[in-house]
């Protein structure tokens, strides 16, 4: 059975704690007590099962949009990295530092466009581009630590998203996942 259930995995459980994916914070949001694993020493511990099954799920949900439809927004600096290497592998639009407002709600300006997909590394740092997420009514994939509100997150990837260890190894599987779901690259 446990070997059976390993397979599925998209990594082994050890490797999510090695990369401290597990980690919460202190403080925790009712919107996020269902993934979270236990309390340790007054930290939240996410449950890295439901880690790996979102990250599967999510990688299932971008792989139905088209690349230029998708973009990933990251105004934390250790997220910044891993999400300008997920667009450079994966083809997808990435933001990375201040999100300028009105980049999805205001045709005037140059820049302007409407993504299908929003990806948020941290509901709180990146909270413009959320608001305007909801605004135009498009779904939202985040990365959410024990203390994120989810209220306008659809699909939540409970990991830690203060650590750049974390952030990195998630969106890597995240990449690997979605290039395996739109059969760019094999499973092995």
């Amino acid at each position: 059975m446990a070997s059976e259930l390993a397979k599925t995995r998209l990594a082994e459980l050890e490797v999510y704690i090695a990369h401290g994916v597990h980690i919460g914070t202190r403080q925790r949001t009712g919107s996020m007590r269902r993934f979270i694993y236990r309390v340790r020493q007054g930290v939240n511990i996410l449950d890295v099962e439901k880690t790996d099954e979102r990250i599967a799920v999510a990688a299932r949900f971008l792989a139905r949009h088209d690349p230029k439809d998708v973009v990933v927004v990251s105004a934390r600096q250790y997220g910044q990295y891993p999400v300008k290497k997920f667009g450079e592998v994966t083809g997808v639009r990435t933001i990375i530092g201040r999100f300028i407002p009105g980049t999805f709600t205001n045709p005037n300006l140059g820049f302007f466009f409407e993504p299908k997909v929003l990806v948020v590394t941290d509901p709180l740092a990146d909270e413009q581009p959320l608001r305007e997420a909801a605004e135009i009514m498009i779904p939202t994939v985040g990365i959410c630590d024990s203390d994120n509100e989810t209220a306008d997150i659809d699909l939540i990837i409970p990991a830690n998203n203060k650590s750049r260890k974390s952030l990195a190894f998630v969106y890597w599987l995240l990449a690997k996942q979605l290039l395996t779901e739109r059969g760019e690259v094999t499973k092995d």
